[in-house]
């Protein structure tokens, strides 16, 4: 496959991926959990607010409309030409969480949404929000627990297989409930947890199910046949009103230390400054 050819088929997934998550965020359940990280963030005006992963934008908008001054970051290129075209007022800039584009200390709220379980290594962004963040500052991690997913289906075994399957192709599929750990070990204050289910049973979740079943069976884990009549029962149950998925959402908060004494040269590491 050439260079152009990858590239369309990024912008492909990418715009398939934008079109699922448009159709979640759209949710009641999805507008009620972003306003919950908006709150757990404790916000200061003016202060900067950096949204990591920041997709097609919309935390790092409804954040500004909150008077911060939100800054979103995502290493896709294409989800933000989305977020740009969206938001033009906005500020973007493309870099991932293990390495930001801000200075030691210069940022007041650091949050993540459905980011830590793609990474190989969750530890290091949780070291970088530190770095970032000022004494203080506060840190709010959201994600589903992938080996969670629960899916009404008439074949429980196949399921499970499906779900599990697709869970272990991910960096940190279980990144949700490790969040405490996390940032206990991170050297975080004040940590707390919640969870909160959202259950699915719109048409337009269909996609999500696409994307369970066919890495699964593109892996070996299920058969062909296996993976089409399950998502074809899935079909038959959104077209009568019987689709439901119900996935947990892990909602994390914690405090970077008041006192950050030994914080440069100490267990993160010399300061690094970078500026944007």
């Amino acid at each position: 496959m050439s260079k152009n050819q990858e590239a369309v088929e990024e912008h492909r997934d990418t715009e398939a991926l934008l079109a699922l998550l448009d159709a979640a965020d759209r949710m009641p359940s999805a507008a009620r959990l972003r306003a919950r990280s908006y709150e757990l963030l404790s916000l200061v005006p003016d202060s900067t607010v950096v949204d990591v992963g920041c997709g097609a934008g919309r935390a790092v908008a409804e954040l500004a409309e909150r008077g911060v001054h939100a800054v979103g970051v995502d290493p896709d290129r294409w989800m933000l030409a989305a977020a740009r075209e969206r938001w033009s007022a906005a500020e973007f800039h493309e870099a991932g969480a293990e390495e930001l584009p801000f200075a030691d200390g210069s940022v007041r709220g650091y949050r993540a949404d459905k980011v830590f379980h793609v990474l190989q290594e969750p530890g290091r962004a949780v070291a970088e929000a530190r770095r970032v963040l000022c004494p203080g500052g506060r840190i709010v991690l959201v994600g589903q627990d992938w080996d969670a997913i629960m899916v009404d289906s008439d074949d429980a075994a196949l399921t499970r297989t499906i779900v599990h399957a697709r869970a272990d192709l991910l960096g940190a599929p279980r990144a949700g409930r490790q969040y405490r750990n996390l940032l206990l070990d991170g050297g975080f204050d004040d940590v707390t947890v919640e969870v909160h289910t959202s259950v699915f049973t719109d048409p337009a979740m269909l996609s999500l199910l696409t994307r369970l079943a066919e890495p699964a069976c593109a892996s070996g884990a299920v058969g062909r046949d296996q993976a089409d009549a399950w998502l074809a029962e899935q079909r038959r149950r959104a077209e009568t009103d019987r689709l439901l998925i119900a996935m947990p959402f892990f909602v994390a908060s914690a405090s970077a230390p008041a006192d950050e004494t030994g914080f440069s040269g100490g267990r993160f590491g010399g300061g690094r400054r970078r500026s944007l």
